[in-house]
């Protein structure tokens, strides 16, 4: 059975309707009808044919700044993504991975409770391409909106009795392929399916050497919209022990949760992770993207 089956490609989402005509305006104000006509005045020839200049000059400038404006799609919001989607597409070339991936990165009340958490880098991989770098269902998933790069890392808590896997998948899709993606993921859940649990990256000589595909406890998937980005984590023990449940971290992070990740804190440290990490890609697009200017 093709496990695959499920994922539909992913259509561009319908733009907005044009607004219908302006209704034309009554043919007597309101408490005018049956009233007499306003006396006619008489115009010169000149200031006629002036005003009729003004009019028409003033009309052509407004029409063609609307025109332009429309052509161009120049407004901030859309130079914004613009200039986000462009930088972004090349920026985990450009940028050192100590920015990407912080060598200590603080979650303020990201642990259980509200609790500060601190993780400590301790694997690096090569940049990579979805296929050797991801589920190959997840790589499906993702395929609407085209794969560029995986970078990926591990983390481990204070204790080093946790460690995390985080990544980015830099896509080659444009804003509405990334919001249709997004939009995918919520309504269908895909985020929260198992079999689309992202990889665990192993460290070797550290705690992570035993952080394997069995060791996978909980898991978060974020698709960007202001950056052409997607953002995984997946934690486990560092003990190597298996986790037969494995469960999402939103779900595991959720009040009164009783699974094994949720009782570990093992959800908070895939969403805490991947939150730092969000927070780190757009400091340096926003580096980025002030150098560029």
């Amino acid at each position: 059975m093709d496990i695959t089956a499920r994922l539909r490609p992913v259509g561009e989402l319908p733009g907005p309707r044009p607004a219908g005509p302006w209704p034309p305006p009554p043919e007597h104000p309101a408490g005018t009808a049956g009233l007499p006509p306003h006396p006619v005045r008489t115009r010169r020839p000149i200031r006629t044919a002036a005003a009729l200049a003004c009019a028409v000059l003033g009309l052509g400038l407004i029409g063609g700044a609307a025109t332009g404006s429309w052509l161009t799609g120049d407004s901030s919001a859309d130079t914004a993504t613009h200039t986000a989607y462009t930088e972004g597409r090349t920026l985990w070339h450009s940028l050192p991975v100590d920015v990407f991936f912080p060598r200590t990165l603080n979650g303020k009340g990201a642990g259980p409770g509200g609790a500060d958490r601190v993780w400590t880098r301790i694997a690096v991989a090569p940049d990579g391409d979805c296929a050797t770098s991801l589920d190959p269902l997840l790589a499906r998933a993702l395929e609407p909106v085209g794969c560029g790069r995986v970078l990926r890392a591990t983390y481990t808590d204070a204790t080093s009795s946790h460690v995390t896997t985080v990544g980015m998948v830099f896509t080659k899709g444009d804003i509405a392929a990334m919001r249709a993606l997004k939009a995918r993921f919520t309504t269908e859940g895909l985020a929260k399916r198992p079999d689309l649990m992202p990889r665990a990256l192993r460290g070797p000589g550290t705690v992570a050497e035993h952080f394997g595909d069995r060791q996978r406890a909980s898991w978060s998937i974020s698709v960007l919209t202001d950056a052409p980005v997607v953002v995984f984590a997946v934690s486990g023990f560092a003990d190597g022990r298996a986790v037969a449940d494995p469960r999402p971290a939103a779900e595991a992070r959720a009040k009164g949760a009783t699974s094994a990740p949720a009782q570990s804190g093992l959800g908070h440290e895939a969403g805490g992770v991947a939150e730092g990490i969000e927070q780190a890609l757009r400091g340096g697009l926003s580096t980025a993207m002030e150098t560029s200017r």
